[in-house]
């Protein structure tokens, strides 16, 4: 029996210790969503600006670099794994740089996935490029694909319309790296902004439904679930991360922190405003975890 690291009072939040490759084998649930940010293998002693100080880059031992069959059969496996946990018109977003973005492609196809976009992360506020040599790297990218070739899928297409100034929302999303508000429990390494998570939950998912994150780290794929009413499952190998995901939780229990950063989000203000809800009376509230 699988034994939770951390659940929430309202069971909407559940973390679990230990490696994914695991733990997917040990359940049977199926999600509406998954978003993923696998390891991007880059942990090999490159250096970085961070605040106006050089710094290197190195992650962990749990990003260090992987020839390109390992990396292919890395993403073979937790690729493969995800598809099963995926109801059959659920959808599942995969974040990278050229690194592995193209490995992840390809995977994604042979394991008959169907790839819907490739969303281009324009960030607003890159770090510089310090060896001048290159171009400055100011963008990932983020695959979005569904689970069957056939089974259609959720997109909130008038959401994504109407804010966007009622124009047809593009692949290509403008948005700042993470902030500094939201590293008040701890600092993640890769940590991505609630903004982009935001705005990946309110385009393919509906209140109430669960969504799972396999690498979670410091779990804003969760936090961005929960300020808009969706329910999650985050699994790490880094006891260090969860703490920080139980930490981030247990901050927007307070409803003054949990208003703040809805408004904080300028995608579900601009939601609210547009009167679409966070509540859906239609979804089945017993449909839970069996753990």
């Amino acid at each position: 029996m699988i034994k939770p690291y951390y659940k929430s009072p309202d069971r909407a939040f559940t973390l679990l210790h230990g490696d994914c490759f695991k733990l997917l084998r040990e359940f049977d649930f199926k999600f509406s969503c998954i978003f993923a940010d696998p390891p991007y293998f880059l942990s090999n002693g490159g250096i970085s600006v961070q605040s106006g100080k050089v710094v290197c880059v190195d992650k962990g031992e749990w990003d260090k670099g992987k020839s390109q069959q390992e990396m292919l059969e890395f993403n073979m496996e937790w690729l493969g794994l995800c598809r099963d946990k995926l109801k059959d018109n659920g959808t599942i977003w995969i974040s990278g740089t050229y690194h592995n973005i193209f490995s992840i492609a390809n995977c994604l196809t042979e394991l008959g996935y169907k790839i819907l976009n490739v969303v281009t992360w324009a960030k607003t506020n890159p770090p510089p490029n310090i060896s001048c040599r290159y171009f400055t790297y100011s963008t990932e990218f983020i695959i979005w694909a569904r689970k069957s070739e056939k089974k259609p899928h959720y997109f909130n297409y008038e959401l994504m319309k109407q804010i966007n100034d009622d124009k047809q929302m593009t692949d290509v999303w403008h948005l700042p790296a993470i902030a500094r508000w939201e590293k008040s429990c701890g600092k993640h390494p890769t940590q991505k902004p609630l903004a982009l998570l935001a705005r990946i939950l309110m385009a393919s998912t509906k209140p109430n439904e669960w969504v799972l994150d396999p690498f979670c780290g410091s779990s804003t794929t969760g936090i961005a679930a929960n300020l808009l009413g969706r329910r999650y499952l985050g699994i790490d190998l880094e006891r260090d991360f969860l703490d920080i995901s139980r930490r981030r939780r247990l901050e927007i229990e307070d409803i003054h922190t949990f208003t703040t950063y809805r408004a904080k989000l300028k995608d579900i203000s601009a939601m609210e405003r547009l009167g679409f809800s966070t509540v859906c009376e239609n979804e089945a509230v017993g449909y839970d975890l069996p753990f």
